[in-house]
């Protein structure tokens, strides 16, 4: 299994509402790209202070390398990515993606 971890810092202008509505579509890709597992997001709850900015994040679970290959040029993946990437300060510069092999 793939688990996809982004850690995201959003503009201080982007709201609650369009945040869960970011998380929202995100988490129905699940569903639609084969082998997209699960999703969950959330803020950081780390009391180390580490987080270097990165205040929220979410995680994908994929069944294997090529279901997370299947999940990078698809669309609806460009999409959902696409509002992401708008609402965080600096658009690309504004995330850490770090994929991990689950039991390997």
């Amino acid at each position: 299994m793939i688990r996809h971890c982004v850690f995201v810092k959003f503009r201080s202008d982007v709201g609650a509402d369009e945040r869960a509505a970011i998380y929202a579509g995100l988490g129905a890709l699940v569903g639609q790209i084969e082998g997209l597992l699960a999703f969950d997001f959330g803020p950081n709850s780390s009391p180390e202070g580490r987080s270097q900015g990165f205040n929220d994040g979410f995680i994908m679970d994929f069944a294997d390398e090529a279901a997370c290959d299947r999940y990078l040029p698809h669309p609806a993946h460009k999409a959902a990515g696409s509002r992401l990437v708008a609402a965080l300060e600096g658009g690309r510069d504004g995330l850490i993606v770090f994929d991990l092999k689950v039991g390997a």
